[in-house]
């Protein structure tokens, strides 16, 4: 195939194949410029597809997949027994060429686990890690990482995070020197635990990065970093969290809005400004953690995303398979190495 080609993971995810389908569905009508590879069983995927047009379906391939790995499985359980499963096989196809990247709402650990053994990771990478962007105060992004791909850092892997974090800073929001900031329990040098302090060492020390220091939780939003550092833990906890307020705040403004005749009327009134603050909360246009530090593009969706969720991790998909990321983050760590010589 020719044109950038996605490998999606068909059957994974907490609402199975007609989630997904549908996201898919919509990608393949809305991006002609991409091609597509649906891993699953053949008898579920290629019935969902009837009504697409010619000019569509001739850029779909369905790969039989017999195999699919189940949302509470055990990662271990999946490497050894799941070798014909369609999120292994849509990470085999990133890794042998045949797609530029990857996209799964299946389960996080088995997916981090395959992408580990089937993609390896880049030179100078020791772990891979996930990382999704946030809305901030100012309109920009800002790049949280890890997210739950390792939940014990050591300092030399937290440098690591910072270094992939800034290259997806530079390409997916082309900001020049990115801003790189250690989450920490203070903004003091006296603050943090030893793995911090010492990350925070080998930052000052990195002469090819744009390095501020520590940040505290609530400067996550506040636009005064453009890449956040922490440890898997703690930026899932951070990320979940955030959600959660998300969807508080949608919430509670939908039932504010229906609780009289008054609140609905300045509800229309007020609609415009509503939709705004929607959208810019709404966690499903944030849906698509990266997992950096790869041999390849993999993006993992939430297991619980709607069609729509999963249809912004097949862009994010698309973004950095265009930008080249996993090329970009191997010449940063290379020259940043270099400079600490």
């Amino acid at each position: 195939m020719s044109k950038l080609t996605i490998a999606l993971d068909i059957m994974g995810g907490d609402h199975g194949p007609p989630v997904i389908l549908s996201a898919a569905k919509q990608a393949i009508q809305s991006l002609p410029d991409v091609q597509f590879i649906l891993c699953g069983r053949e008898e579920i995927i290629s019935p969902a597809l009837d009504d697409l047009t010619n000019d569509q379906r001739s850029r779909v391939v369905v790969e039989h997949c017999e195999q699919s790995v189940e949302m509470g499985e055990v990662p271990t359980s999946a490497l050894r027994n799941k070798k014909q499963s369609s999120m292994r096989r849509m990470l085999e196809l990133v890794e042998s060429g045949q797609a530029q990247a990857c996209v799964s709402a299946g389960n996080t650990g088995a997916l981090l686990t395959l992408a580990f053994c089937v993609l390896k990771t880049l030179p100078g990478i020791d772990r891979p890690a996930l990382v999704s962007d946030m809305p901030t105060a100012s309109h920009h992004r800002v790049f949280l990482l890890d997210l739950g791909a390792n939940v014990n850092c050591t300092s030399e892997i937290l440098f690591q995070y910072g270094v992939m974090g800034s290259v997806l800073a530079e390409q997916i929001s082309g900001i020049q020197q990115p801003r790189v900031a250690l989450l920490n329990v203070g903004e003091e040098d006296i603050k943090g635990n030893a793995q911090v302090k010492y990350a925070d060492q080998l930052f000052r020390n990195a002469k090819g990065l744009n390095y501020i220091g520590y940040v505290e939780g609530d400067d996550i939003f506040t636009d005064n970093a453009d890449v956040v550092v922490t440890d898997g833990f703690t930026g899932n906890i951070a990320l979940k969290s955030c959600e959660g307020l998300a969807k508080l705040v949608i919430n509670e403004i939908k039932r504010q809005s229906q609780q009289s005749f008054f609140s609905r009327l300045m509800a229309r009134i007020a609609l415009p400004l509503l939709k705004t603050v929607y959208n810019r909360v709404n966690p499903d246009q944030y849906n698509g953690a990266s997992l950096i530090g790869l041999r390849g593009i993999v993006i993992k969706s939430h297991g619980n995303a709607s069609a729509d969720a999963f249809y912004y991790a097949i862009l994010q998909a698309k973004q950095e398979a265009e930008m080249n990321v996993p090329e970009k983050i191997k010449s940063k760590i290379e020259t940043v190495l270099l400079e600490q010589l």
